[in-house]
């Protein structure tokens, strides 16, 4: 299923488009826009994780299919981005919580940190989608751990 990438790819990207326009909505105080920008941005984000998550379960990972010589810059680079897609997640999670909470103050405080990481996670996974599928021939489909680390 080569398009599923692809389609992850731009369910990824179009959620960070929605959070950049409810950071621009919650500026001009357009409160009820920015809820449901970022609860677009937040479904959005869960459409490129199941995604994702299902093509990794039932197809694997596809390896690294650059020259050798990138190779190792690669793979520090993916480590990278999914440190920090993890942590996004997570801090996305906890303010989206804080906000269907009304705790607003801290909501407040946390948004823009997570927008800020969700920003570099959606162009670090755009990074990791053209290196793998674009620039580069796909290497091999296999699990996980073989493709991220090689053996």
């Amino acid at each position: 299923m080569p398009f599923l990438p692809t389609l992850s790819t731009v369910f990824i990207m179009l959620s960070a488009i929605l959070v950049a326009v409810g950071w621009i909505l919650i500026v001009k105080k357009k409160y009820k826009a920015h809820k449901y920008a970022m609860i677009a941005a937040a479904i959005s984000a869960i459409l490129f994780f199941i995604i994702y998550a299902s093509r990794t379960i039932f197809v694997g990972n596809t390896s690294f299919g650059g020259p050798d010589d990138l190779k190792l810059y690669y793979t520090i680079f993916l480590i990278f981005h999914i440190n920090l897609a993890t942590i996004g997640a997570v801090f996305g999670i906890v303010t989206l919580t804080l906000a269907f909470r009304r705790k607003i103050k801290k909501h407040e405080k946390l948004g823009p940190i997570t927008s800020i990481i969700w920003f570099f996670t959606a162009i670090s996974g755009l990074i990791v989608y053209l290196l793998l599928y674009v620039f580069f021939d796909g290497g091999e489909t296999t699990s996980m751990i073989k493709a991220i680390l090689g053996f």
